[in-house]
């Protein structure tokens, strides 16, 4: 019997938009498809709340469009059906079905990008590729924005997306008189102060954890299969949006770089899981931020709205823009010629230094950190260390829920490491101890001391901050960010230096130790 299907439509798993306009109108000749395949399990070890969150969602996602009227085979790991890659897969279903034509949208990693395209140059019929209709630029926009212009600065490109898109601006001018409240947003959480209860649903992943555990994939991380907290579907995570604005956009600006052993979500939305799989949009997300404040701006000051607006319209649209402006060297990149292994505590937080016990604790648990902890906390010590870039990402890119390379290699081997030598942040992201004490309470019960710089029991970030900035002063001195650091380095005693360069080297001979 011949299929009525003449159209096959491949949809990745970070593809979960129902508001495209693929879904506008029901054709009987169009078959989706959706696949769990070893190509996207097995290239780093993912958590496994990322693995069944990303799983539960495809199939529900393909579900819906089921019953909305639509045709959605979804494979899944187990299908003995399934030949665990894209190509092969659509090669079959495009025999079983005589598929005559091929369409994709446009992915948002490199490797699929290059593979999607491949294919299709192996197809003897007509193959189209489409936009995924959810970020507010395409993907070249950001290099035509900085073309003849000197340096990466997010900051112009920020400006001219409030201009361009009319977020946040009063006519020409911005809301609230200036672009940036950054200044206003690094409290450090008040003793007894609790933020409102992030909110957790509950979502059986059974069904997907026994796919993958049966399948004998390497994971990472801890899960009750039972009671999975993470939105899955687009309902999910409008409710996840509506919480936000109501209950934590208040108080969101004012303590969004604050880090404390108690909290894991303090105001901070997670929402980049339910946006990076593109159940919603940023579009929405944004509105829906500014709807609230309009409503009551008594309660909600514009630097916690705007804090807010430029992580969406700001960081995650730069960060886009520069992966694809600068893709396929840019995950080779190493300016420092950092080779050092990655600690071994970092995939189970077991570590005497309490910041880095907790915020690797907390990612294990909970497949999330906010972006100071992965900064200024596991960031901050990879880069102090010297750790290879490769390892580093490694590790970003399977330990966290919101995880996609594109996201993730811009701002880890990026902004976090500096290993592309400055693309992206104007200077090293680096702090001793003295910075995690003003941001947290992590060093009150450490087994090491914050306030000291040499000894046994001094803090590793203190030696190991000095020593970064000797060990790469060809490299970095003549940075006039850098200068004040220099300049108090040089007032240092010979004695003194070499006493914090002894510690620092003792830490970097002995990181499996402390």
């Amino acid at each position: 019997m011949k299929s009525r299907y003449k159209k096959l439509r491949l949809l990745l798993g970070d593809q979960l938009n129902i508001q495209h306009s693929w879904f506008s109108r029901k054709d009987q000749s169009v078959l989706y498809v959706l696949m769990e395949i070893r190509t996207e399990t097995d290239y780093v070890w993912h958590h496994i709340q990322k693995a069944c969150a990303f799983f539960a969602a495809m199939e529900g996602f393909a579900k819906m469009l089921n019953d909305n009227g639509h045709d959605a085979l979804y494979l899944t790991l187990d299908d003995p059906a399934n030949l665990q890659s894209f190509s092969a897969n659509c090669d079959a279903l495009i025999e079983k079905y005589g598929i005559e034509s091929f369409e994709y949208q446009l992915p948002d990693e490199y490797r699929l990008d290059e593979e999607l395209k491949g294919y299709c140059g192996t197809l003897k019929m007509h193959a189209q590729v489409y936009d995924t209709e959810h970020f507010y630029t395409t993907r070249d926009e950001l290099g035509t924005f900085f073309s003849g212009k000197k340096g990466l600065l997010m900051e112009n490109f920020y400006r001219e997306m409030r201009k361009k898109h009319n977020v946040l601006m009063d006519g020409k001018e911005p809301t609230g008189g200036q672009w940036n409240f950054d200044e206003d947003n690094r409290k450090k959480l008040p003793k007894n102060h609790h933020p409102y209860p992030p909110l957790l649903f509950d979502n059986s992943v059974q069904a997907q954890y026994d796919r993958i555990r049966n399948a004998g994939i390497e994971t990472i991380g801890t899960i009750d299969p039972q009671h999975l907290y993470w939105p899955v579907n687009r309902e999910q995570a409008l409710k996840l949006l509506s919480y936000f604005t109501e209950n934590c956009l208040p108080l969101f600006g004012t303590f969004q770089d604050a880090m404390h052993t108690d909290e894991w979500s303090v105001y901070h939305s997670r929402l980049s899981f339910s946006m990076n799989t593109k159940m919603l949009s940023p579009k929405e997300v944004i509105e829906a931020a500014i709807g609230a404040w309009e409503q009551n701006r008594k309660a909600i000051a514009i630097n916690q709205l705007e804090g807010f607006v430029r992580q969406i319209l700001g960081w995650r649209e730069y960060m886009r823009g520069i992966y694809w402006l600068k893709m396929p060297g840019f995950e080779t990149l190493n300016y420092f010629e950092h080779h050092r292994k990655l600690p071994d505590w970092y995939w189970t937080g077991k570590t005497k230094m309490n910041c880095l016990q907790h915020s690797i604790g907390q990612s294990l648990n909970h497949a999330y950190a906010h972006h100071i902890q992965r900064l200024m906390i596991t960031g901050n010590f990879a880069l102090l260390a010297g750790i290879k870039p490769d390892e580093v990402d490694f590790w970003y890119l399977g330990i966290y829920i919101d995880a996609i390379q594109w996201v993730e290699i811009t701002n880890t081997r990026g902004m976090s490491q500096y290993a592309d030598g400055g693309l992206i942040g104007s200077k090293p992201y680096t702090a001793s101890a003295n910075y995690i004490h003003k941001q947290s309470n992590y060093c009150d019960n450490c087994h090491y001391d914050r306030t000291a710089r040499t000894g046994e029991n001094s803090c590793p970030f203190n030696s190991l901050y000095w020593d970064f900035h000797d060990r790469h002063r060809d490299k970095l001195s003549k940075n006039i960010r850098l200068s004040m650091v220099y300049r108090l380095w040089d007032k240092l005693t010979r004695v003194d230096r070499e006493a914090i360069l002894l510690r620092a080297n003792f830490c970097l001979e002995n990181l499996e130790e402390l």
